[in-house]
């Protein structure tokens, strides 16, 4: 049966699974789903048109689907999707999207958002990440999987950070951040490939050697960033396909960036 303390406001019209708790005080709007096994603690407000998925855990105080910390948003119904086993500690803040763009900020499953982090509006994180305490990303930003945000990083409105890169403690980042680079410092600056992190998910020998040599390609050829595209072209004709496969994702990221990237 559904736990529900009974100081809890859940609005008749939210669709909670019949598994889900919820603390006191807390607070579900009537445009909530809530997916099976989610906890509720005390005192979270969980509002907007938010679906969240199952086995979710929500710490205090923290305030989920929000409106859009955005002047132009002028009440238009956006949304927030939050997939499933997901660990939110106290006071994050995640909010809802805006009709500008997407109009919908999403969030994966497996992830760990530690104590304070703000998740703005139109934002996408992918699966298995890690924010750290008051880790923080503006509008429109677009976070892969395996990325590890350190405690007090920043990402400025439109960034994309590629899958399994490491952003260091107090970080503030305005350009893009290419997949597999560990990174920290402001302004920002690349210091090699997370190779702790991979080898940690299990990447190849020859996986490591070539997202090394594709570092060394983008940052330490003194090639232009054109240059170094060829250099990544040619550098996957002599790999196999589990290899070729980490050089292209590399090599894709740089031709979507729209910002350009930390170099």
């Amino acid at each position: 049966m559904m736990a529900i303390h009974p100081t809890a406001l859940v609005d008749p019209k939210a669709n909670l699974d019949s598994t889900v708790e919820v603390g006191a005080y807390a607070i579900i709007g009537p445009h909530v789903s809530i997916g099976a096994g989610t906890k509720i603690a005390a005192h979270v407000v969980i509002d907007g048109h938010t679906t969240i998925g199952k086995d979710n855990h929500f710490h205090s105080f923290s305030s989920i689907g929000g409106p859009p910390q955005d002047k132009k948003y002028a009440g238009e119904v956006t949304y927030l999707e939050i997939g499933d086993r997901n660990l939110i500690r106290e006071f994050c803040t995640f909010n809802c999207g805006t009709v500008q763009d997407r109009g919908i900020t999403r969030v994966g499953s497996d992830n760990w958002f530690l104590a304070y982090v703000h998740i703005a509006h139109d934002c996408t994180v992918g699966n298995h990440t890690i924010f750290s305490n008051n880790a923080a990303l503006a509008g429109h930003v677009e976070i892969g999987d395996w990325v590890i945000m350190s405690g007090f990083s920043a990402v400025h409105q439109f960034c994309k950070i590629g899958p399994h890169a490491f952003v260091g403690m107090n970080t503030s980042l305005t350009q893009d951040v290419p997949p597999f680079v560990l990174l920290s410092g402001n302004p920002a600056q690349a210091h090699g490939v997370n190779l702790e992190g991979l080898k940690r998910r299990g990447f190849s020998r020859d996986q490591l050697n070539a997202i090394r040599q594709s570092y060394k390609l983008i940052y330490k050829s003194g090639l232009t960033l054109e240059e170094s595209k060829a250099a990544l072209d040619e550098q996957m004709l002599s790999l196999g396909a589990d290899a070729a496969a980490q050089v292209k994702l590399m090599r894709d990221f740089l031709d979507a960036s729209t910002r350009g990237i930390v170099r």
